[in-house]
């Protein structure tokens, strides 16, 4: 069973309704800030989960708006089958809309993700809560009674059924080229966090809302919510490729998660068409280099993303340098590489047989 937080500030009615149960997973964070001791960041580590890739598209069809053309296109395709589910199903329509409540999710929804855990296993935590909590999580995020449709025992079913659903239907056909863009963004912040050190990591995993407070203090969000002490306890950061969302999740005092969108250049490129006309005058491993490159990438990062050997990578860099259509740059201990204008020209003139993205 997960402990209170503590003692709640005067007037904070919302951290006094804290449920109970064996996870906490709140939307945008209840907590202000954690503490934690060095020993506890130096152990944490990055985790690629499918069950929170799947959640978080759960959250972007519910909310039915993307942030960019990649996730509009996929929007798209994939948001008038979602909301003929729900249409087909109003208790499970209902359920959505009760557990993704304005600012915190009801906690069974999200179990805190672990380290090589398969989607499977990770919905079988979701199908196994007991209906009284699945209940009780539901009335938290709602932050008031739970309506009758709801008051009965097969939440967690119709829960882990649907996010069966999104993974087969809306993850699942793009899961290899997504997990190699977290891996990319994992890459990333493990290079980040050698040259600046952890709290530069912290910092940007959600600007405006995460950053390194000093004195052991990690800041969630600017919410004044007392503290909450995880040192020992295992920490573990989940990228996942919906942009403008995130959540933390703790199981009672022994594993915490943040979970955070992967950097935007990495997600909004992630499933770019590679223009054909572009594709037959460079070759398609070496025009898709050239059109991630509309922002800065370093060849770890373009090897995740495209799936292409190192080798190969480099190669298509050497040519696209050669013919003046990518340049290079470093930064601190990166080599970053861009296009240049004339490949800026080049894509551009190749987009047009694609329709965009």
């Amino acid at each position: 069973m997960s402990r209170s937080l503590g003692r709640a500030a005067a007037g904070s009615l919302l951290f006094r309704r804290r449920a109970k149960g064996p996870y906490a997973a709140y939307e945008e964070a209840l907590v202000g800030w954690w503490q934690l001791n060095a020993d506890t960041l130096a152990r944490s580590r990055f985790v690629i989960s499918p069950l929170a890739e799947t959640f978080a598209a759960l959250k972007l069809l519910h909310a039915g708006q993307g942030t960019h053309p990649g996730e509009h296109s996929w929007l798209g395709t994939h948001l008038p089958a979602y909301r003929d589910t729900l249409a087909a199903d109003p208790v499970t329509a209902r359920l959505v809309r009760a557990g993704l409540g304005r600012e915190w999710i009801a906690d069974f929804l999200t179990p805190t993700p672990r380290d090589g855990e398969s989607l499977r296993d990770g919905i079988a935590r979701v199908r196994a809560t007991r209906p009284a909590d699945a209940r009780a999580h539901l009335r938290l995020s709602l932050a008031g009674p739970l309506p009758a449709d709801l008051d009965r025992d097969d939440l967690p079913e119709r829960a882990a059924v649907l996010l069966e659903w999104v993974w087969e239907e809306t993850v699942r056909p793009y899961w290899g080229r997504r997990r190699r863009v977290l891996e990319a963004d994992v890459v990333a912040r493990t290079a980040q966090a050698s040259r600046g050190g952890w709290a530069s990591v912290l910092d940007s995993l959600r600007p405006g809302g995460t950053r390194w407070l000093g004195d052991n203090r990690f800041q969630i969000n600017l919410h004044e919510y007392p503290p909450r002490e995880i040192s020992g306890a295992e920490l573990v950061f989940v990228p996942v490729t919906a942009q403008r969302t995130g959540w933390v999740a703790w199981e009672d005092d022994e594993r915490y998660a943040v979970v955070y969108p992967c950097a935007g250049v990495l997600a909004g490129n992630a499933d770019r068409v590679v223009p054909t006309g572009l594709g037959a005058l460079l070759g398609p491993g070496r025009a898709a280099v050239l059109v991630l490159l509309g922002s800065p990438l370093s060849t770890t990062q373009l090897t995740a993303v495209t799936g292409q050997g190192l080798g190969s990578v480099g190669r298509h860099l050497k040519v696209l340098r050669e013919a003046g259509l990518v340049t290079r740059r470093r930064a601190g201990r990166s080599v970053l590489y861009v296009r240049t204008a004339a490949g800026e020209v080049l894509v551009e003139a190749g987009g047009d047989d694609t329709g965009g993205w």
